[in-house]
C-alpha cells in the first residue's frame, strides 16, 4: 500500500463533520461485539447528529476488556484478524488487541503522519529501537517508516553496544526509543569515549512507551544534539501514533479522524472545559477488528485550545501529567512519579537514572529517593555529598510537601532496564500481609 492521508489537511468544520459519520459507522461495527451486544441495543445511530452525542454512549474500561477475554470485543468473525498484540499488562492481567489488514495500515499511516510532521522524509535511516513482538512500540513506527520511504533499521531493543555500532555504520539520522533507554545510550557512549554530536548522525528522536518530564527530553536532546518529539499510544487504541508532536513541539497533535477525544474530570466523568487537565477518553473511529467506544485510558492530560502554528485543525494535548492508576499516595499527599523525576533533572548533579521504593515501616510510610550522580559530581568527599542530599531532599520536599529519603549512587549504581524503565517499587502491600 501506499501512503494517502488528506484528512490531515481538513479544517475544523470538516473535521468534526467527518468525525460524526466515523462514530455512526463506529457505534454499528461496535454493536457486533458480545461485550457490547447488550449496552449499545438501545442506541442508534440516527442519534448521534454531533461529536457531543457520543456521551450517549457507555465509557468502556480496562477491567471490561478484561472480563471480555479472549474475544469479547472483537466484532468480526476471526479468520478475518490478521495480527493480535497483547497489552503489556503492568497494571494488572494483559489484554488481547485484534487488527485486520486495514487496521495496521490505517495505523502505520497515524504513524507516518506524525513522523512526517516532524521533517522526516524517504532521505533518513530509521532505527527502531523499540521491541518488536506483543508489545506494540516497535511494528507501528517500522512500517510507517517504510511507508515514507525511509531506509529502515528494526534493531528491537537492547544490545546497547550494536545499537550504537549501527547508528555508526548506517548513519542512523532517526530512533524510536523508550526515553529511558534513551540515557542508557549516551551513558554507553560516554563509556566508549563516543561524542553522539560529533560521533553520530541523528537529527531526529521519537520517544514514547513511558511517562518522562521536559527536563529529561532536554537531557536528550542536549545528549544527541537531535531534537526530540514525544509520541503518545496505547495499545487498546493500536500503540505509537495516536498524538504525535509537530516540528512546533508544544503539544501532540490527536489523529482526530481515527480517535474522538475526550477529557473528563476523573471523579464525575463530565468534560472538564479546554486547557484543564483531565482523564483522556477515547473512541477508535476507523477500526474493524476491535471497535472500542468511550475508553478510559487512565492518562492525565488536557487539550491546547489555541490553534498551532503548524497549520494542522486537529486538536492537540498536552504530554501527559501522570496516570490516575501511577499516582501514589504517600501520608496522604497525592504523588506522581513524574513530579520527583521534574525536580531531580531540575538537579545539574543528578544523573540520568533513579528509583523510588515506599516502605511502611510501623505503620507510617517511607518514601526512599535513590539517584544516580553525574560522573563528574560523583566524589569521595563525604562533606560535598551530605551537602548535595541535603538539597535534593530540600527540593523534593519544595515540590512534593513531604520529607523523603534520599540515597546517592555513583553513576551505573541503580538496575537498569532495555524495556520500560522501573521507577518505583511499592512494598507496603508485602508489609501489610506480614
Amino acid at each position: 500500500m501506499q501512503y494517502s492521508d488528506d484528512a490531515v489537511h481538513l479544517g475544523r468544520g470538516e473535521l468534526e463533520t467527518l468525525q460524526v459519520e466515523l462514530l455512526r459507522e463506529a457505534l454499528c461495527r461496535a454493536r457486533k461485539a458480545p461485550a457490547y451486544a447488550e449496552a449499545l441495543a438501545g442506541i442508534s445511530p440516527d442519534e448521534i447528529n454531533s461529536t457531543a452525542d457520543v456521551r450517549k454512549l457507555p465509557l468502556t474500561t480496562k477491567e471490561q476488556l478484561r472480563a471480555g477475554m479472549p474475544e469479547g470485543f472483537l466484532a468480526i468473525p476471526k479468520h478475518d484478524v490478521v495480527r493480535m498484540h497483547y497489552s503489556s499488562g503492568t497494571t494488572g492481567l494483559a489484554t488481547a488487541v485484534y487488527h485486520t489488514r486495514d487496521d495496521l495500515h490505517r495505523w502505520a499511516v497515524c504513524a507516518a503522519r506524525g513522523m512526517l510532521a516532524a521533517g522526516v522524509t524517504a532521505d533518513d535511516v530509521f532505527q527502531n529501537m523499540m521491541g518488536y513482538g506483543l508489545f506494540t512500540g516497535g511494528l507501528g513506527f517500522h512500517y510507517a517508516s517504510e511507508l515514507i520511504g525511509c531506509m529502515t533499521i528494526p534493531a528491537s531493543s537492547g544490545n546497547t553496544e550494536r545499537q550504537i555500532h549501527l547508528m555508526q555504520t548506517f548513519g542512523s539520522s532517526v530512533l524510536h526509543v523508550i526515553p529511558s533507554y534513551a540515557l542508557r545510550v549516551l551513558h554507553i557512549c560516554a563509556e566508549q569515549g563516543i561524542d553522539p554530536r560529533r560521533d553520530l548522525n541523528v537529527r531526529v528522536i521519537f520517544v514514547g512507551g513511558e511517562p518522562h518530564s521536559e527536563q529529561l527530553r532536554s537531557r536528550i536532546e542536549e545528549g544527541f544534539g537531535a531534537r526530540v518529539y514525544n509520541c503518545y499510544g496505547l495499545s487498546e487504541m493500536c500503540g505509537p501514533g495516536v498524538a504525535m508532536e509537530c516540528s512546533e513541539q508544544d503539544g501532540l497533535h490527536v489523529c482526530e479522524d481515527h480517535y474522538l477525544l475526550e477529557v473528563l474530570d476523573p471523579e464525575t466523568l463530565e468534560p472538564v472545559e479546554p486547557g484543564q487537565p483531565g482523564e483522556m477518553v477515547l473512541t477508535t473511529l476507523r477500526r474493524e477488528a476491535m471497535p472500542l467506544i468511550r475508553y478510559r485510558t487512565r492518562d492525565i492530560t488536557h487539550v491546547l485550545p489555541q490553534a498551532c502554528p503548524c497549520g494542522s485543525m486537529h486538536w492537540r494535548i498536552s504530554r501527559l501529567e501522570g496516570r490516575t492508576d501511577d499516582m501514589l499516595v504517600v501520608r496522604g499527599v497525592n504523588v506522581y512519579p513524574i513530579q520527583i523525576e521534574r525536580a531531580l533533572l531540575d538537579i545539574d548533579e543528578v544523573g540520568s537514572n533513579y528509583l523510588l521504593t515506599l516502605d511502611r515501616p510501623e505503620s507510617l510510610d517511607c518514601l526512599t529517593v535513590a539517584v544516580e550522580l553525574t560522573q563528574q559530581a560523583f566524589t569521595d568527599e563525604m562533606r560535598v555529598l551530605t551537602s548535595l542530599q541535603r538539597r535534593i531532599q530540600r527540593r523534593l520536599h519544595s515540590e512534593l510537601d513531604i520529607s523523603v529519603e534520599v540515597e546517592l549512587h555513583e553513576p551505573g549504581g541503580l538496575p537498569v532496564s532495555e524495556g520500560k524503565a522501573v521507577r518505583v517499587v511499592d512494598n507496603r502491600s508485602q508489609e501489610n500481609k506480614s
